[in-house]
């Protein structure tokens, strides 16, 4: 067949429709919305070429009206575990040696699919089964997963691209192999791209997957293993299963052909898998590859220079966009006392005007948080502010489970820069402020960097140019994402490639070269042209 250097296309993020008033998508989305919202879906297990449907299901209700029920999805038991990973094992060769554009080529089919005739169906699956508005949906299941796709095929060609250098007589290559075994993808439910990433990053690199998304983002799972199938992505090259989480990983990481976890969720799940993998090292073909994208406990230092309206303003958006449910999410912040009466006022007044409710409203700015042990966790968290003398609610501070999650958005002020919700990851739209001295600055980028056992993003927000290097270099190992001059959120596929370290995760950057790296197995190859045919060197002579 003929031979070519191919370059794929060039990567572009994806435009984000802005679902205004009047605009065909907005339109669009409402009826797709309706008829999701109306069907009742059957997720099945996808196991190679089967889509298996066990009999033994749980229902799946949207956050913002949890006795509604929109499917169901089956769940899976030990042996089809077992199933799952048979069948990426033998979907394994014919993958890894079908030439890198073609798999490239269905990963772009992937994203144009997403872009296009999928782009309403796993918007609108995200905002019911995840409580996403339209506007947290379209950034991320339409917007981030095309660009994660769009990009790591890109990042695929320059890692093939990149040789080493050969001289006279010699000829030295560098060939990337995909891991001996299969890789074990777990996913969160708070972004359907990072649902679709997981897997199809060593995918892309020839590996296959067995793949377990969250209970809670069930109906934009079965939307991303649709969109892969049309795509072309071979049987069983992704697996999607679903039930006890302990059971399925378990199961995978006792494998011998286990080689290598694409994680994202809580920090302590995270350690566990970890200690598992090394109780059974010997039991491996290989070394696994363990990368992981944990907890987060992100904060906003405000300076004394700082604008007001532009702290509050990242404030409001960092904290309460997804209803706080990001790991990059602002829960702490530190602000200046000659700023934080303009802050406070603006902050107070912009909270108070948020509207919340069903994501079918696109007036919304929140929704609900995702499950009733979310709604529990951060209810308590609130009550006890409310009690603490070091603690005060300046505005938020109610919640109804009612007919949805509904938690308000929250600010706890407090003298205390120890208070536990300085400390805790809530996973929830509440925002804890601490007030410091402005002649204290430097102390408190220290306290900062001290208070957390986390290091995932943060931002400084200063108009004085040495206060934002100072807070830079000491906050260094603070934030695998610092921010100046804005929100801690919002990081963009090939602009701001994304993870952090300490309890955070490997900080392997999702959306970046390196990550695709680390599911690539690289073999060094020398070809000498004239070879020697005497074993003598010239300082043996006499």
């Amino acid at each position: 067949m003929g031979k070519g250097f191919f370059n794929t296309p060039t990567a572009v993020n994806e435009p984000i429709k802005s679902y205004a008033p009047g605009s065909p998508e907005r339109a669009s989305i409402q009826k797709t919305y309706k008829e999701l919202y109306d069907q009742h879906a059957n997720i099945p297990l996808y196991i190679g070429s089967e889509e298996v449907e066990t009999g033994n299901t749980l229902p799946v209700n949207p956050p913002h009206d949890h006795q509604h029920e929109v499917g169901k999805y089956h769940l899976a038991n030990e042996s089809q575990v077992k199933d799952a990973i048979q069948a990426a094992l033998k979907a394994k060769k014919d993958w890894a040696e079908l030439p890198w554009e073609q798999r490239a080529a269905v990963f772009l089919k992937a994203a144009d699919l997403i872009s296009g005739p999928y782009r309403d169906k796993i918007n609108a699956a995200t905002m019911i089964g995840q409580s996403k508005t339209v506007h947290q949906a379209e950034i991320d299941s339409a917007c981030e997963l095309c660009d994660f796709l769009r990009f790591n095929v890109r990042y695929m060609h320059e890692i093939y691209q990149e040789q080493p250098a050969s001289v006279d007589n010699e000829w030295n290559r560098m060939e990337h192999r995909p891991l001996e075994g299969f890789v074990y993808a777990i996913t969160p439910f708070n972004f359907t791209a990072i649902a679709g990433n997981l897997p199809s990053a060593p995918a892309i690199m020839g590996n296959v997957a067995v793949w377990k998304p969250s209970d809670s983002q069930m109906l934009s799972a079965q939307v991303i293993m649709e969109v892969f199938k049309e795509a072309g992505v071979p049987d069983g090259v992704i697996n999607m299963i679903n039930g006890d989480p302990e059971m399925i990983t378990d199961t995978c990481v006792n494998h011998p052909d286990f080689a290598g976890i694409h994680f994202t969720g809580s920090t302590n799940v995270f350690k566990g898998i970890w200690q598992k993998i090394g109780n059974n090292i010997h039991n491996y073909k290989s070394y696994p590859r363990i990368v992981g994208e944990t907890g987060g406990k992100d904060y906003i230092m405000a300076h004394g220079s700082a604008d007001p309206q532009v702290v509050a303003t990242a404030l409001l958006r960092g904290a309460f966009e997804y209803q706080g449910q990001k790991c990059s999410a602002a829960s702490r912040s530190y602000i200046a006392k000659s700023i934080w009466p303009e802050v406070k006022e603006r902050l107070v007044k912009d909270t108070k005007s948020i509207k919340m409710g069903s994501t079918g409203d696109l007036e919304n700015f929140m929704s609900a948080v995702i499950h009733e042990r979310s709604f529990d966790k951060l209810e308590k968290y609130i009550n006890q502010a409310k009690d603490d003398k070091e603690a005060e609610i300046i505005v938020g501070g109610n919640f109804d489970k009612s007919k949805g999650y509904f938690v308000e958005p929250t600010v706890i002020e407090t003298t205390n820069p120890k208070y536990e919700t300085m400390v805790t990851e809530l996973f929830g739209p509440v925002l804890t402020v601490y007030v410091y001295d402005d002649d204290k600055f430097e102390e408190t980028l220290h306290l900062v960097d001290e208070t957390s056992e986390y290091g995932l993003t943060g931002s400084i927000i200063s108009t004085d140019r040495n206060a934002a290097s100072l807070a830079t270099k000491v906050l260094q190992n603070s934030a695998g994402n610092f921010y100046i001059n804005d929100k801690c959120t919002g990081s963009v596929v090939g602009r701001q490639p994304f993870g952090g370290a300490r309890g955070s995760g490997t900080n392997d950057k999702a959306g970046s070269k390196f990550n695709l790296l680390r599911w690539s197995s690289p073999r060094a190859i020398k070809e000498t042209f004239v070879p020697a045919t005497d074993y003598g060197y010239p300082h043996m002579e006499k």
